[in-house]
């Protein structure tokens, strides 16, 4: 089970590294699932990545207070709207582009409900 564990973190860890460079892949849950599956499998990755310069304090915003960074928030706020409007840009039918409006329009009230960092 350990090993199962470890490979989830290591893979979604691979993908939030990822989410630094590419704008529309999200890096923050992706490392705080990394975190979660490191805390079950190896403390020596879990305090690696939570004590990391870079990688480490968007975790440990949200394990003590549940924030998201203001530039996070913008961030993923202007990646929702690119990729809206990529959306419209595509001329997709009026029933899809309403669930994904929908669904956007919940994310960001999500994100911009939850306290500053």
């Amino acid at each position: 089970m350990r090993l199962l564990w470890v490979s989830a973190g290591l893979t979604s860890l691979g993908l939030g590294t990822l989410g630094i460079f590419l704008p529309l892949l999200p890096t923050v849950p992706f490392l705080l699932l990394a975190a979660f599956c490191f805390a079950r499998s190896s403390e020596r990755l879990h305090h690696w990545l939570v004590t990391h310069p870079v990688l480490g304090p968007p975790i440990q915003d949200w394990q003590r207070s549940g924030a998201i960074s203001i530039k996070g928030k913008r961030m993923a706020t202007v990646s929702m709207l690119a990729v809206f409007g990529f959306s419209v840009g595509m001329e997709l039918r009026p029933a899809i582009l309403a669930v994904q409006a929908a669904v956007l329009c919940a994310t960001s009230i999500f994100i911009w409900t939850r306290p500053s960092a």
